[in-house]
């Protein structure tokens, strides 16, 4: 005879239906001691009893009619609360996508619909195994229980399953079981595995919605290294597989090609397809059910009409029939696990994190159409942003709605670039996170309301400020996830709407400079080149840039080729924008417009030689004074004066008493060495100032070239940077070359530490440490991008005249860096995000949060020494 078998869902709610004695804990046991189940995943009403009471158990069978009473009462008042401390437990792991086996009779509708209630809520399904057995191997069992039940309970009982039997196959178990007692002793039980989850193995490859466009796709594929093998399968040479996002039909010319091509590849198991709402619209018109077919559907019909004309319709109808089946069985979203861990979901239109890795009707609408709400004046789905409320570590790749550009928020990247509206394909391979995509060859749609266009002219509409005004995050490339404070983001606000240059301008903020991580272990020196150098090598750093620190302020030019083709970008006709680290302008407008004026001159040809239409270049311009002229005057100047005056004084005291035989001799050097000091700082800030008139005297050294219009530069090394630097130094007066060295060697390190010495005891400031790369990482971990060492001249009018005196430097020397250090780093993941963003043309909102992410962080208390 042939056994009977089991299915447990990997999650969800399996109740356990029968009287007492039935055998359901001793089958419970026997799963557990075969492994099949763990004893976490049964919870039993009488189990709960006793957590709840401490009482195993309560009788009442030969008591007086008032003890008897009383006793089914206080049975009634412990199963009350113990069901619910049971039901609490058990909605935790239905939350957790859990599977739970329940252990009670479960004979009263009203408990089952409970737990139905439960599994519909969390959207886990719902299992019954219900064991039947005789009124008379009921009765037997319970006389030989320790705790007997009773004849007269187990009768109630029995009467009261009948009544269960005629009815649980209606109830709306998702699988219902009833065994008798042969199939109890001999039933095999296996699990099943979550349908959703796939694991990533050699790599997948996810498609944006492909609607038809079927060239578009293999020529997708063969970027991706496909090749199609003699039985027509495209198969990679690494072993990879093909993920669709769903929405492979409708509105492009071959749908049916795609249709073929992903029925036959799923089948081979080298391919999966997500469910989608053109999908399951297709689906069920296949189905022969009452369907619209609009908004390109209709083409999808007209493709088989030409399809039956040319096999015939018996073909047809079975073509048909396999298609259906591919639709209906997609799943509504995949779960991609890399060593048992979810990493990643495919999902079409978006899933709320709680919906992850669980299936019900209500998750395959969400995961079909995303969070809508109504329609538009147009008949146009009004969508809801679901990924602003992502919070899980999972990265969702979605499409549905169309962006110019892969578009990232929140951990959430959207990869449907519009290839029916003429944008492109694009892939997504995993684990590599690259992005491949394919220009479309021409607009099928052909739409007055074509999304690509829509997304273009709205792309410089005002940002939302509620998204931000209590925290945001951001999600970068370099796959940090940066949190922001409210606190922070006030202040920014504020900054932008009040003093900032038009925000549509400011496509970047750089970030802070770390000074070395640990201050110098050497007697007399607060900050020292070794402490760089020794933080680079030991992150696996050899190859470092040594660069010549310029005592002014950092600026950022924006340059455009001419007026006409900055209102693409920012919306106004404008040469560009120079500005401060905090977005504020940074000449007075009239010179301001003439620098702008002479550097466009001069770097026209730069534009046409490099076909851009604007450059991004991060840097420093001198002198000093031009903007820190209050700053000189009202602290440096007036604290530097007085020093020099009253210790000359205190000096002149100090002879004088000598002469008069006083023994004073130890004072008198120690004012002289504060009187060099002083002299020190009044020197030292003033290198930094030189009177300008007009243009004349300013000077600007770019040291990185952040972006073209076509591209950003944050692959390209620091000597290619260098290089560039020179390159504009050639262009126009106004810009002046940067000293740089290279070390990678010890006798390198010990030249660049004898060239600060030098520099810093004529006065500059010091230099700065970078990586070779740009972006440098050691072991996953990214790493300082630059380490400011400034000499000990400089740091007299940072710390103070007197810095350097044995107790102040021991104090100093105490500066804990690590706030800076992971702000720096914030800051820089944040600076690249909004220029590769703004390359990518994505909306002045999502260069926005990263400009303003920067600004917040600024604004936090941090030692401004630093």
């Amino acid at each position: 005879m042939m056994r009977r078998t089991i299915h447990l869902p990997h999650a969800g709610i399996v109740l356990f239906v029968g009287p007492s004695n039935s055998g359901k804990t001793t089958l419970l046991n026997r799963l557990i001691a075969e492994n099949v189940i763990l004893s976490s995943e049964v919870v039993s009403s009488d189990q709960f009893r006793v957590l709840v009471s401490d009482v195993e158990f309560i009788t009442w069978n030969d008591r007086p009619r008032d003890e008897a009473d009383a006793l089914y009462d206080k049975y009634n008042q412990i199963s009350k609360e113990a069901f619910q401390a049971m039901d609490f437990l058990i909605e935790k792991r239905c939350r957790l996508n859990k599977v739970t086996l329940i252990d009670a009779t479960h004979l009263r509708v009203e408990d089952r619909e409970r737990y139905l209630e439960i599994a519909k809520k969390h959207h886990v399904p719902a299992t019954a195994i219900v064991l039947n057995l005789p009124e008379k191997e009921l009765l037997e069992r319970d006389e030989e229980r320790e705790y007997p039940r009773g004849r007269k309970r187990i009768k109630q009982q029995f009467q009261q399953f009948q009544k269960t039997l005629r009815s649980i196959k209606k109830e709306g178990f998702q699988r219902c079981y009833v065994l008798n007692e042969e199939d109890i002793q001999t039933i095999e039980v296996s699990r099943i595995e979550n349908p959703l989850v796939i694991d990533v193995g050699n790599g997948i490859d996810l498609i944006g919605d492909i609607h038809g466009c079927y060239d578009e796709f293999l020529d997708l594929l063969r970027e991706l290294g496909y090749i199609e093998n003699q039985e027509g399968y495209y198969v990679h040479p690494d072993g990879r597989k093909i993920l669709s996002l769903g929405d492979i039909m409708s509105r492009g010319p071959r749908s049916i090609d795609t249709l073929q091509f992903f029925h036959k590849h799923v089948e081979a198991g080298l391919a999966y397809m997500i469910d989608s709402n053109h999908g399951w619209k297709i689906a069920r018109w296949l189905d022969g059910r009452q369907v619209t077919l609009a908004h390109g559907d209709e083409k999808v019909e007209a493709e088989f009409e030409n399809y039956e004309k040319r096999f015939g319709k018996e073909a047809t109808v079975t073509f048909k029939k396999h298609l259906k089946e591919m639709l209906l069985e997609a799943k509504s979203h995949y779960i991609i696990q890399r060593n048992g861990v979810n990493v990643a979901v495919a999902v079409h239109a978006g899933i709320k994190d709680y919906y992850i890795g669980k299936q019900s009707p209500r998750i395959s609408d969400f995961c079909r159409y995303g969070d809508t709400d109504g329609l538009d004046e147009n008949g146009k789905p009004q969508r809801k942003d679901w990924t602003l409320y992502h919070k899980s570590s999972e990265l969702i790749l979605w499409g549905h709605d169309p962006k110019p550009q892969p578009l990232q928020i929140n951990n959430t990247l959207n990869i449907d670039q519009g290839v029916i509206f003429g944008g492109r394909l694009t892939a997504f391979r995993y684990p590599e996170k690259d992005l491949v995509s394919v220009k479309a060859k021409q607009d099928y749609a052909n739409v007055p309301d074509n999304p690509l266009k829509e997304w273009e002219s709205k792309r410089l509409a005002p940002p939302n400020i509620r998204k931000f005004i209590d925290g945001f995050a951001v999600m970068t490339e370099q796959n940090r996830h940066i949190a922001i404070a409210a606190d922070g983001v006030k202040s920014a606000l504020d900054d932008l709407s009040h003093f900032t240059v038009p925000i549509e301008e400011i496509p970047y903020i750089p970030p802070t400079m770390s000074p070395t991580p640990k201050p110098s272990r050497l007697e007399g020196y607060l900050e020292h080149p070794l402490e760089a150098f020794e933080y680079y090598q030991a992150n696996g750093i050899d190859k470092m840039v040594v660069e010549k620190k310029h005592m002014g302020s950092r600026g950022i030019l924006f340059l455009f080729k001419n007026k006409q083709v900055a209102k693409e970008y920012v919306g106004t006709e404008t040469l560009g924008s120079i500005y401060t680290r905090t977005g504020r302008p940074f000449f007075q407008k009239d010179l301001g417009e003439r620098i702008l004026e002479m550097l466009n001159r001069d770097l026209s040809g730069y534009f046409e030689k490099h076909n851009t239409d604007f450059v991004l270049l991060d840097a420093e311009i001198l002198p000093w004074n031009l903007k820190a002229k209050e700053l000189i005057l009202n602290q440096y100047a007036h604290v530097g004066e007085m020093a020099l005056l009253d210790r000359k004084k205190i000096k002149q005291m100090l002879e004088k008493a000598i002469e008069n035989g006083k023994g004073v001799t130890e004072w008198l050097q120690e004012t002289k060495v504060e009187l060099v000091e002083a002299e020190i700082f009044n020197e030292v800030y003033q290198n930094y100032c030189w009177e300008t008139e007009g243009i004349e005297g300013i000077q600007i050294a770019p040291f990185h070239t952040l972006a073209h219009s076509n591209q950003s530069f944050f692959d390209q090394p620091h000597l290619w940077h260098m290089e560039k630097n020179r390159e504009f130094s050639r262009l126009s007066t106004l810009f002046i070359e940067t000293e740089y060295r290279v070390v990678s060697d010890e006798a390198s390190i010990e030249a660049a530490i004898k060239w600060w010495e030098e520099m810093t005891e004529n006065g500059h400031e010091g230099f700065v440490v970078k990586p070779e790369n740009f972006v440098a990482r050691h072991k996953g971990k990214l790493l300082q991008p630059a380490i400011k060492v400034r000499g000990r001249k400089y740091l007299h009018i940072i710390y103070g005249i007197d810095y350097l005196k044995p107790e102040n430097l021991v104090r100093l020397k105490q500066r804990n860096a690590g706030k800076k250090q992971r702000n720096a780093l914030k800051e820089f993941c944040l600076g690249l995000e909004s220029v590769q963003r703004f390359v990518r043309r994505e909306s002045l909102e999502r260069v926005h949060e990263c400009v303003l992410g920067v600004l917040a962080l600024e604004a936090e208390p941090i030692d401004p020494r630093l």
